[in-house]
């Protein structure tokens, strides 16, 4: 294999530029790559962006301009670990501004692309081997859109 690890393609209809830029906006150790453009043979129209290489969060990933075919669905999406409630806030709020909010710490942005924006202890606490503060953590995650640390910490808790 040429390189290590995984590039992961991202397929739009005409954003990829668009969203490169956006992506790298956002997270921290990012930076905007090659940008490949049609020639004069096509298909698209000459100069038009092609596939646009980007890193975010150090993340190899490409957008590609493929066109209205495929869309975004909730089958693939980005997991962000954050350590405490001011770095979800700033993801979710960055992530979902023209998306939308779906339900347990997931939202889809403006893209369409869907993500998981959740506290860095979330599975431990859901998954614990005491199954009444799993059960307590897991019931109020799932009453929530945007996740609230101190509301899941205080009902894994007991409190």
């Amino acid at each position: 294999m040429a390189a290590k690890g995984f590039t992961t393609c991202l397929w739009f209809d005409g954003q990829a530029e668009e969203a490169a830029n956006h992506y790298i906006s956002i997270f921290k150790d990012s930076k905007l790559g090659r940008i490949v453009r049609y020639g004069e043979a096509g298909p698209g129209p000459a100069g038009s962006v092609v596939t646009v290489e980007f890193e975010a969060n150090g993340q190899k990933f490409v957008a590609l301009n493929g066109g209205p075919e495929f869309a975004f669905t909730e089958a693939i999406s980005f997991q962000i670990f954050c350590d405490d409630q001011k770095e979800l806030d700033y993801y979710w709020d960055r992530l979902s501004e023209g998306g939308q909010g779906v339900a347990c710490g997931w939202l889809k942005d403006k893209y369409g692309v869907s993500w998981q924006v959740i506290p860095a202890g979330l599975i431990e606490m859901i998954s614990d081997p005491e199954p009444a503060k799993a059960k307590r953590a897991t019931e109020a995650m799932l009453s929530m859109v945007k996740l609230d640390i101190a509301a899941l910490e205080k009902a894994y808790a007991g409190e």
